[in-house]
């Protein structure tokens, strides 16, 4: 893994920071629940495909009303979900696998923890067999959304072949 500049991270909090909270984005002050995480996961990562984005992510140590931050302690390298460390818990119960990545961050403001997750690329993202998907801050499955469905299934596709030149 290649190190990432600290302050391109701290630009990047930022940056989320004056974005607000979208499908594609979403803070948590110091909530690690490993069920939550996998949700929202599999639905930032279908909802940055829908939004046009490569990345979506997931912040802790924001406060969710004032966006102001306010630290976390949460360090996910360290936690466990059975005997398991969680960011391998999380990888094996995604499908497909994504290279999600978490950077603990220095902010001047305090300690802040984004998670970097890509934007489906071959498929809707699964947690543990269910695809889900952002609307507002509600996280539904993806399947009770029809047309949002099938909106992601045609930013999946790279190219339609029906509108190319035929030989």
């Amino acid at each position: 893994m290649t190190a990432v500049n600290p302050q391109r991270l701290v630009d990047l909090v930022n940056d989320l920071l004056k974005q607000g909270e979208v499908s594609w984005v979403e803070f948590k002050r110091d909530n690690a629940d490993p069920e939550m995480i996998g949700v929202r996961v599999s639905a930032i990562s279908n909802a940055a495909r829908l939004a046009g984005q490569q990345t979506g992510y997931m912040l802790w140590g924001i406060d969710d009303a004032t966006r102001a931050i306010v630290g976390t302690t949460i360090n996910p390298d360290a936690q466990k979900v059975g005997n398991q460390v969680f960011p391998f818990w999380l990888a094996q119960q995604l499908v497909p696998s994504i290279a999600f990545q978490f950077h603990t961050i220095q902010h001047p403001a305090g300690q802040v923890v984004l998670m970097e997750i890509p934007a489906a690329t071959s498929a809707p993202v699964a947690f543990k067999g269910i695809a889900y998907i952002r609307i507002g801050s509600a996280t539904p499955k993806l399947t009770d959304y029809p047309d949002r469905y099938q909106a992601l299934l045609s930013a999946l596709r790279p190219y339609a072949w029906e509108h190319g030149i035929a030989l």
